[in-house]
C-alpha cells in the first residue's frame, strides 16, 4: 500500500482502539488511539507504520473496500 493510501475507522461502540505497527525487521507496536461510539479516524500507511491493529466494533473503509469488525465483547 503507497502511502497515499489512506483508510477511513468509524467506532460503532465506545473504546474501539487502532493500533499502529511498525516496518522493520521486528514488528512493534508504535502509536494507540482510542475512539468512542460516532468518531471517525483517518489513517494513512507511512515509512513508519506498515500495518494497523483494530479492536473493537468498527467500520473500516479502504482502496480494497469496506469490513466491519467484531465487538471485543
Amino acid at each position: 500500500m503507497s502511502s497515499s493510501e489512506y483508510i477511513l475507522i468509524k467506532a460503532e461502540e465506545d473504546g474501539v482502539h487502532v493500533i499502529g505497527l511498525t516496518r522493520g525487521t521486528d514488528t512493534k507496536f508504535h502509536h494507540s488511539e482510542k475512539l468512542d461510539s460516532g468518531e471517525v479516524m483517518i489513517a494513512q500507511f507511512t515509512e513508519h507504520t506498515s500495518a494497523m491493529k483494530i479492536r473493537g466494533k468498527a467500520t473500516i473503509h479502504s482502496a480494497n473496500g469496506i469490513i466491519q469488525s467484531d465487538s471485543k465483547k
